[in-house]
């Protein structure tokens, strides 16, 4: 049996004021809510990355994930902190299951991504 451990924020639920490192990085969300901050962070200043993001493509955001060009594996790993990140591009509530790993094909590219949280999967790609 699966266990959940889901994590859900509303996108209209202000971001945190001046978190400590330790809230930031430190806590049981594994910083994926501060991910989701910096993608919304984002959405304000490049409207027309997240106009990207929103179509369904998974641009280059500085965490594992992205896609530049379709490659020729099957699929790549990313980091469920990309999804977070990505998440918040889009205006997107937070809304990530930390013990599933998640499937997204890129809409320019083609190119599947599965998201997780398990480091070996995509240090070694």
């Amino acid at each position: 049996m699966e266990i959940s451990q889901q994590l859900f924020r509303a996108f209209d639920e202000p971001n945190r004021t001046n978190p400590s490192y330790d809230e930031r990085w430190g806590s049981d969300d594994l910083a994926l809510i501060t991910c989701w901050e910096v993608g919304r962070k984002i959405r304000v200043k490049d409207p027309e990355l997240a106009e990207l993001a929103v179509k369904g493509e998974l641009p280059v955001l500085g965490l594992k994930g992205g896609v530049e060009t379709k490659i020729q594996k099957e699929f790549k790993y990313g980091t469920l902190h990309y999804l977070a990140q990505w998440q918040g591009l889009r205006g997107e509530d937070l809304n990530i299951d930390m013990a599933q790993e998640t499937e997204l094909v890129c809409q320019r590219t083609g190119m599947k991504v599965v998201f997780t949280l398990d480091s070996k999967n995509y240090l070694d790609t």
